[in-house]
């Protein structure tokens, strides 16, 4: 090992050439190459690692998924060596070789021995963060796991709930419709209709139009006309059934037709079972749009939560965007109005299920700022554009705008300005490493209080990964 090497990484700063002679006679060099696996994830960490040359990706196993979380590309750059101060010590992640280097290999005892030898309180220092970083860890991320997946699942339940409780009723009065229609018919088989008179009835109830295509403004002096002539022809409950008439595009000319073809003893009958037919049609239509919008629900959490697709993918952002919107339904009421402005983007090479937690952050935190304000409306606005070989993705809100100290330290680990339990669970820090680590992206806030104009956050991916 050449003690002039390490006295140039400047993670050795202030080591005496003593000291760097110690560590150099007491670790191994190991050479390593693309793809060789130099330690692994969950293992015990027995030795500690420090970079000399080269590159290593730090792997994790994120489900069925080997997922690069980071990686060692600077000399000095180190992972490992945890047995040093704990016993449980483990690898975080599995070190893999990106690009040709080497590595300086120091077992964890002989860096115990020598930590505590140079600098006794520094060993005792780490030790300590270790252990008190770790049980914040563990705790800190079941408890945003546990908050973000109620936030999401209660969400989601209330968007369910919505069209499910309509589908029930329609299907309720469906039953009672249909009862009608079923009524209608006997009596007009009492009233010995003949097959001519009731195909000349079905021929006119083919005539009728969907429920709601009337003109509004003309449906209220129709229904006015169609209930007085039906009080003068002596149907029961002509208001009533004037008004379902109506719906279906019904006026006087039809009714007179009607008559003509029925007479004056299946007339009732007659316009009883086409009322239910016209009712009968409408409420299918609406238990469609429920069924319709609940299959739509279901198909947003899949395309949210990526269940059905490798890591990495050639995707249309805007599917992740509007994914996100739809799981974040619940939270898009009530004042928060969303504006779309969706431009032509080409596919990039991403991370579908990574970026969709950084959607449903910044819609998180876009839609926190509307409602946090005076009388808690405004627009949140998510706009797209495609810029040379970048894909650029705009979501800004109509809030008060980030104080400048705060988009100072808006990225910093741990930092926040939301009360305990509130938000997603998932910090700007996490959001821009999975934008700029993992996407090799930018991410960036333009704020501009002064002027207020709420709050721009600006991600920019590129339409291929980095090598």
């Amino acid at each position: 090992m050449d003690v002039e090497e390490l006295r140039g990484i400047e993670l050795f700063t202030g080591l005496t050439d003593d000291q760097l002679a110690e560590l150099a006679t007491g670790g191994d060099e190991v050479p390593f190459e693309p793809g060789d696996v130099m330690f692994t994830e969950g293992q015990h960490a027995d030795d500690w690692w420090m970079l000399l040359s080269g590159s290593l990706d730090l792997v994790r196993k994120v489900g069925r998924e080997d997922v690069v979380v980071a990686r060692m590309d600077v000399p000095g750059r180190w992972a490992g060596g945890f047995r040093a101060w704990d016993d449980n010590g483990i690898y975080l992640a599995t070190g893999r070789g990106a690009t040709p280097g080497r590595l300086l290999r120091l077992d964890a005892p002989r860096l115990k021995e020598l930590v505590d030898h140079w600098f006794p309180l520094a060993g005792h220092l780490i030790g300590g963060l270790h252990h008190t970083a770790r049980s914040i860890e563990s705790t800190v991320r079941q408890r945003d796991a546990l908050v973000t997946l109620g936030t999401l699942a209660a969400g989601l339940a209330h968007e369910i709930n919505n069209p499910a409780a309509a589908a029930s009723r329609t299907v309720d009065d469906l039953g009672h419709c249909c009862d009608a229609l079923l009524q209608s018919l006997t009596r007009l088989a009492r009233d010995d209709i003949t097959a001519a008179q009731f195909t000349a009835l079905d021929d006119l109830r083919r005539t009728t139009v969907a429920p709601g295509a009337v003109d509004a403004l003309a449906s209220a002096d129709r229904e006015s006309d169609v209930a007085v002539w039906l009080e003068r022809h002596g149907v029961p409950d002509a208001w009533e059934l004037a008004s379902n008439l109506v719906a279906g595009g019904i006026d006087v000319g039809w009714c007179e037709r009607a008559h003509e073809a029925l007479g004056d003893g299946a007339l009732t009958p007659g316009l009883e079972w086409v009322s239910a037919t016209i009712s009968s049609k409408s409420l299918l239509s609406d238990l469609a749009d429920a069924v319709h919008r609940i299959s739509d629900l279901v198909a947003a959490v899949r395309s949210y939560s990526q269940l059905d697709r490798a890591s990495a993918q050639r995707i249309d952002v805007r599917e992740g965007l509007e994914s996100t919107l739809t799981m974040l339904g619940h939270k898009l009421k009530g004042g928060v109005t969303v504006v779309r402005e969706y431009a032509d983007l080409p596919q990039i090479e991403a991370y579908p299920g990574e970026l969709n937690q950084v959607w449903t952050n910044l819609v998180d935190n876009a839609v926190d700022a509307i409602q946090d304000g005076v009388d808690g409306t405004g627009t949140l606005t998510v706009r797209t554009r495609a810029e040379g070989d970048w894909v650029v993705v705009e979501i800004s809100d109509t809030g008060s705008g980030m104080p400048r100290e705060v988009i100072a330290r808006a990225f910093e680990p741990f930092f926040t300005t939301k009360d305990v339990g509130k938000g997603t669970g998932l910090g700007l820090d996490i959001a821009r490493r999975i934008v700029v680590e993992r996407h090799g992206g930018l991410i960036d806030i333009d704020s501009p209080v002064s002027e207020g104009k709420g709050t721009v956050m600006r991600v920019s991916l590129p339409l291929k990964p980095r090598s």
